[in-house]
């Protein structure tokens, strides 16, 4: 059986990283995707666990290549999806769970219309800039300018397959174990298997 594509995105600031992470201390069984970007490092970040962090002509070269499933610009910096970690794991059969920009999240539906497409929201705009100040990496042009896409954005919702309002991280996090735990049940995971086949999984 192929393995299960889960797509988180959301707006920037809106908690993706500290959902998934928290998504992963509980859960082993699915793998984490790490994304390149060209963005500054920020504190406590390490390469290869958050992000691989590349140069601008890293990055192109990687897009020169065809080594990205997606990419996108994004307020002035690279993002985008190494291929071969994410196409190897789907074949073998394990589930994968990839946190990107929105962008990158649109390119990703073309490529696997069968993925799980889900939509980290903020409780409020306002919210959003308060988280994005909390951070401390942008000054305040940058964070307008963030809040503007985010605005952009939250209109892209309604193609997702589901809606997660980011409002406490612990109730984030078990939504999401929800959305990963019935997909998996679904019926059309098991057309096709015989007896012996099934598992727990």
């Amino acid at each position: 059986m192929k393995g299960k594509l889960f797509v988180l995105s959301g707006p920037s600031g809106v908690g993706k990283g500290t959902v998934r992470a928290a998504l992963l201390k509980e859960y082993s069984d699915i793998n984490y995707s790490v994304s390149a970007t060209t963005r500054a490092k920020r504190e406590g970040e390490v390469h290869g666990r958050e992000y691989f962090f590349v140069s601008v002509e890293e990055f192109q070269e990687m897009i020169k290549n065809d080594e990205l499933l997606e990419w996108a610009k994004y307020c002035g910096n690279y993002y985008g999806t190494p291929r071969k970690y994410v196409e190897e794991k789907l074949k073998a059969g394990e589930d994968i769970i990839l946190e990107i920009e929105i962008q990158g999240a649109e390119q990703i539906r073309k490529k696997f219309p069968d993925g799980v497409f889900i939509f980290l929201a903020p409780p409020s705009l306002n919210e959003l800039r308060l988280r994005i100040q909390k951070r401390g990496t942008e000054d305040e042009t940058k964070i307008s300018e963030r809040l503007e896409t985010a605005k952009i954005e939250m209109e892209k919702m309604y193609n997702y397959d589901y809606v997660i309002i980011n409002d406490v991280v612990e109730n984030a996090v078990e939504k999401l174990k929800s959305i990963i735990i019935a997909e998996r049940c679904r019926i059309e995971n098991y057309i096709g298997l015989k007896e012996g086949d099934f598992n727990d999984g």
